[in-house]
């Protein structure tokens, strides 16, 4: 699974990539990755070991990988590879950062310095945060990601209800309540010891693309580490390619995302936006006589309209679509023409947006 990099004249789809980030990603095509996953070093900052009151040392992210040797080594090791990364970027592409305080600002403001729209900050609240065994300051309990598309333009994928079926049926929020890395999730190496001091958790990574992509997408992640992004990514019937210069990482992700089974292709379907189902003009519903020309509409308060033959409304001296007639009738700047517009069948008031699911279902049955 494990490659030396070279140019690409194609995607090296579903493989772990040997090298520096930013060289692997110059050397992959242009605008051809819809999403970008990235958890780069934090710079942390440590200085001496860290004890907790047990005098037990706590096994803190002191790998080279970490160290700069100033906050401008840092800026411009960020600069460096998000420059990488949005020239890879598909132009409705999208990438996430997580960081802490110690580093996410400075992504933030390099994201907007290089073009990148900032869509929404999300706050992942660990709900078993480690300590602060010093108590010298708050225990940091959560991380910050950004998820920014590639330009303002960009007509980035959001999964909108697929995300409220994650919670319940409540719009989902910006706060993310979720466990950190731990259990039979954590893995370890040969010596039982952490595989990865950051090991981010399945759980985040399956909101994440569940909200931002779709199958087939191919995402990318420059700072593979134990390869969560790879091993989420094949659950749910996306394409990955992770890029680690660290080879004992390279090969858990290796072991670990060969015995990743990908779902089956019903359980990767999500809820849709009601904004991506097929149009139905109204009108449709006339021709093919599920409402009929002079058929009586009536509203939740009791407006009364008139169906004509060319699949518009005529009320009270007013005429037009049903959106139009709605709005005018109710003294509104808009209004919802399939929900507001009601009709008679056997006796009871039925919603003519029953309709227009009925003649959906009918298209999706079709053999494409």
């Amino acid at each position: 699974m494990t490659t030396k990099t070279k140019p690409a004249a194609t995607l090296p789809l579903n493989q772990i990539l040997d090298g520096d980030c930013v060289e692997v990603m110059n050397a992959l095509p242009e605008n051809s990755v819809d999403l970008i996953f990235a958890d780069p070093p934090y710079n942390l900052q440590l200085k001496g070991d860290l004890h907790r009151p047990d005098n037990s040392k706590v096994d803190a992210v002191d790998d080279d990988w970490d160290q700069f040797d100033s906050f401008r080594a840092y800026d411009r090791f960020t600069r460096d590879w998000l420059k990488a990364a949005r020239r890879i970027l598909k132009p409705n592409g999208a990438i996430w950062v997580i960081g802490s305080y110690h580093n996410v600002f400075r992504m933030g403001a390099e994201l907007q310095n290089q073009g990148f729209w900032i869509l929404n900050d999300v706050v992942w609240r660990k709900s078993n945060p480690m300590p602060n065994f010093r108590g010298k300051r708050l225990t940091n309990a959560h991380e910050t990601m950004i998820w920014a598309s590639k330009q303002e333009a960009s007509k980035y994928t959001f999964n909108y209800e697929a995300l409220k079926a994650l919670n319940e049926g409540v719009q989902m929020r910006s706060d993310w309540v979720l466990p950190i890395c731990t259990g039979h999730e954590r893995l370890k190496d040969e010596n039982g010891d952490k595989a990865h001091p950051t090991q981010k958790p399945e759980s985040l990574l399956h909101r994440v693309l569940v909200a931002t992509t779709n199958p087939g997408d191919v995402v990318l992640d420059p700072f593979f580490g134990t390869g969560t992004t790879g091993a989420v990514a094949k659950k749910l019937g996306r394409e990955f390619i992770g890029i680690e210069r660290e080879e004992k990482y390279r090969k858990v992700a290796t072991d670990r995302i060969a015995n990743v089974r990908k779902f089956d292709k019903e359980s990767l379907i999500v809820s849709a936006s009601k904004r991506a189902e097929p149009r139905v003009p109204f009108g449709q519903l006339v021709e093919r006589g599920l409402l009929q020309p002079g058929e009586v509409l009536t509203s939740p308060r009791g407006k009364v309209a008139k169906v004509r033959a060319d699949g518009s409304l005529v009320a009270d001296g007013v005429k037009g679509s049903i959106h139009q007639v709605g709005a005018a009738l109710e003294g509104a700047p808009s209004c919802n023409g399939w929900t507001y517009w009601q009709f008679k069948r056997e006796g009871k008031n039925v919603p003519i947006d029953l309709l227009r699911q009925q003649i959906r279902a009918e298209m999706a049955a079709r053999p494409n």
